[in-house]
């Protein structure tokens, strides 16, 4: 297939009137339209306004998706333990396939083709499934909570783990290596000193299994663990193995120097959730201190509780101009910084090689888009435009791994309006269901 347009190959290689030619899962060529046109007559020609890289959901909860609008104006804390994980009790096997289903429904349309997913505790094998069938590229786990947890969620240390085990070998490195594991323990106040230390053993005795957690997201929560450990977080979370160059920190709000020093020289990742961490008042992660210091820093949604949307494109423009507004600087976190989040880093944050540019012998997952809009008129610069206009609902194709999912505003594997339906079902009868917790 040759897909032609104005190519936005990553945040500094843009070609105006080019071409991105793909031969099963691979880019096998990037260029000028004309030149590729003519050595390529034989391929499977589509138009689109702009063509550009998958983005990359750093941190996203896609079996929170039944939740949207359940706790808005509400406290980190409160929001967690009184709304949101009483919802993930309720959802049996079923609940939790559709809600994963529409979480992955939403993200491929509007764009997103590689996500850092933190399911839930029960019923993980599900959104495996469900990601694996729809076609999205993902690192993804099942949560660990063995204490201070709701009792409906709350699991015996041993197992968690062994269960996680059991999802390791039966998912890690499946459907064509689009599915990828990441043990993910929910995050220190949730978690045991043996839970963490037994992620860390758990990691290390697969290859290239990841792990993926909250820290410092709040100060409530950093209290929390400093009253229980004596320890700041991400000092907490050194200590018990959760750094390192295989660990994906969610938030990273709330740091000091010290802690930054961690984060820098064990090479962990830190996803930015500034949708979220402004929704919820948890405040703004330092994220050009973290970039000036080598830190990779992904970009990431969250839940749609604490959201409301899994658009990528607005988690772009919320993630210069928060950072503009805290450090009185229009030039902080421009543009391309923006993308590169979005895009590359967030690929190397969930461990993908090959994932995150629009370059030849380069996995082909592709976006187009059209500009055929009010607001898309006139187009100074087609990087800004991507960054600081567009919506997620521009997104008219989604190519991952060299597989059409959406095309011209229709789900090509998933039936979307049944997954809708079974949702919206499964919703109102959690909703209707007692409060046990």
């Amino acid at each position: 297939m040759l897909l032609a347009g104005t190519v936005v190959a990553d945040a500094s290689t843009i070609i105006e009137d080019g071409a991105v030619v793909v031969d099963d899962d691979r880019i096998i060529a990037v260029g000028e339209r004309a030149t590729l046109t003519e050595t390529y007559p034989d391929h499977e020609r589509r138009e689109f306004d702009v063509i550009a890289p998958g983005l990359v959901g750093g941190h996203v909860h896609s079996v929170q998706s039944l939740g949207r609008g359940i706790a808005d104006d509400t406290s980190l804390l409160d929001w967690l333990f009184d709304h949101v994980l009483p919802m993930e009790a309720g959802l049996d096997a079923d609940g939790m396939r559709v809600a994963a289903e529409l979480g992955y429904l939403e993200l491929i349309e509007s764009g997103t083709t590689t996500v850092v997913d933190h399911l839930s505790v029960r019923h993980a094998e599900e959104a495996f499934e469900a990601a694996g069938e729809m076609g999205i590229r993902g690192r993804i786990g099942k949560v660990l909570m063995d204490t201070n947890a709701p009792d409906d969620l709350q699991e015996d240390t041993d197992a968690g783990l062994a269960e996680s085990k059991r999802l390791i070998e039966r998912y890690h490195d499946t459907f064509d290596g689009r599915i990828q594991y990441a043990v993910t323990p929910r995050f220190a106040v949730t978690c045991s000193e043996d839970c963490l230390r037994g992620v860390r053993e758990l990691t290390d005795a697969y290859e290239g299994v990841r792990i993926h957690t909250h820290a410092s997201e709040n100060r409530d929560e950093v209290a929390t663990v400093e009253a229980e450990t004596g320890m700041r977080n991400i000092h907490w979370l050194d200590e018990v193995g959760l750094t390192g160059d295989d660990v994906v920190l969610a938030h990273c709000v709330h740091t000091d120097e010290s802690e930054r020093e961690v984060l820098a020289e064990t090479g962990t990742h830190v996803t930015y959730c500034p949708s979220s961490n402004m929704k919820l008042a948890s405040g703004i992660a330092p994220i050009p201190d973290y970039l000036d210091r080598g830190i990779n820093v992904a970009l990431g949604n969250d839940g749609p509780p604490c959201n409301n949307t899994l658009d990528p494109f607005t988690e772009m423009r919320q993630a210069s101009l928060l950072q503009k507004v805290d450090s009185f600087d229009p030039t902080s976190t421009p543009a391309a910084t923006v993308f590169e989040m979005a895009t590359r880093n967030g690929a190397k944050a969930a461990g993908f090689d090959r994932v995150g540019c629009l370059r030849e012998g380069w996995k082909a997952d592709v976006v187009g888009l059209t500009t055929d809009l009010t607001r898309a008129t006139p187009i100074h610069d087609v990087l800004s435009h991507l960054v600081f206009s567009a919506h997620g609902d521009d997104v008219v194709f989604t190519m991952i791994d060299g597989d059409v999912l959406y095309d011209d505003g229709e789900h090509v594997r998933a039936d979307a309006t049944d997954i809708r339906k079974r949702a919206q079902e499964v919703a109102e009868r959690i909703d209707a269901a007692p409060t046990t917790n």
